[in-house]
């Protein structure tokens, strides 16, 4: 595997990111969105295909799966040895999640290692000299070997590939559950409906009781207003001891009624007052919004002036 990718040193992609390992990826599993993906994992895939070695090294695209791939098969270590497969990841984790590189080791020097990549330095493949501080582990296709010699079960070589869509299911109506959703909520809209105009009846109830009774007050008879005697012409002098006659303010709404303040020993207490208010548009607020109730009015004599 190593002479192959030694074969195809200093190459670069093309244009778009499209590279001859992508295109062959994209051939061997039929999708082509890998002919300008990128191609670090897809130039190893396609070393070892070469070499005949696939079935020890993997063939996927996309690294993090290729990390797991060796971890099913029991050859994932933290130690490099030449032929070992190196995944990196630039942020400095240690987890295969965030695995974003891959290449294969060449040599190992002290705390260096010497490999091949593929698809760095803007496209292209270079051997490099790396430490081994954004290692996240390495894949020994020897230990895989080892592991299908003495029976393990092979897990699949076949990379990451997008499944196809599953046809979408017709929407459907379930007929059988509408018709008892719709009866709950009738029953709990009847419900509130009830609850209110149980809590508004009592006030409707007070209301017309209260219309009732001053409907009867206003219903009978006034006494007869007391004529006003007719008095000399005045003079135009204001007499000493004169006084202003008294006016009583009536209703302008309900003729023969007169406004006067409700107290706690009136007909009506402050709430049916209150609710009275609802049904009788002709009652009045006093200058100090208070309520009022009415009563028939009663005409009182007027005091004669002295001449």
């Amino acid at each position: 595997m190593l002479k192959e990718i030694r074969s195809e040193l200093g190459y670069r992609e093309k244009g778009g990111g499209t590279s001859k390992f992508g295109q062959w990826y994209a051939a061997r599993v039929q999708d082509t969105q890998y002919r300008d993906g990128p191609w670090c994992d897809m130039l190893i895939a396609w070393a070892a295909d070469r070499a005949g070695v696939g079935k020890y090294v993997g063939q996927f695209a996309w690294t993090p799966s290729h990390a797991k791939w060796f971890m099913t098969m029991h050859a994932w270590t933290g130690k490099p040895e030449p032929g070992a497969l190196v995944f990196f990841d630039w942020s400095g984790g240690k987890s295969y999640t965030g695995i974003d590189h891959v290449g294969v080791v060449v040599s190992v020097s002290g705390s260096k290692i010497h490999t091949l990549e593929g698809n760095i330095d803007r496209g292209v493949l270079k051997a490099k000299t790396r430490d081994q501080s954004k290692v996240v582990g390495y894949g020994v296709p020897r230990l895989v070997k080892a592991y299908l010699d003495a029976g393990g079960i092979r897990a699949t070589e076949r990379p990451f590939v997008m499944t196809q869509p599953r046809p979408e299911r017709p929407v459907t109506l379930d007929f059988g559950v509408i018709p008892q959703v719709v009866l709950a909520a009738m029953v709990l809209l009847t419900v509130m409906l009830s609850m209110r105009w149980a809590r508004s009846n009592g006030r409707h109830r007070r209301g017309i009781l209260a219309l009732l009774r001053f409907r009867r007050a206003a219903a009978k008879p006034a006494p007869a207003a007391v004529p006003r005697p007719r008095t000399a012409p005045s003079s135009g002098v204001k007499r000493a001891g004169a006084s202003k006659p008294e006016v009583r303010r009536t209703s302008s709404r309900m003729p023969g009624l007169e406004r006067v303040r409700a107290t706690p020993s009136g007909v009506l207490t402050d709430r049916e007052i209150d609710d009275t208010d609802r049904f009788l548009p002709y009652l009045e607020r006093s200058p100090e919004e208070k309520p009022v109730r009415l009563r028939p009015y009663e005409p009182r004599p007027r005091k004669r002036t002295p001449a």
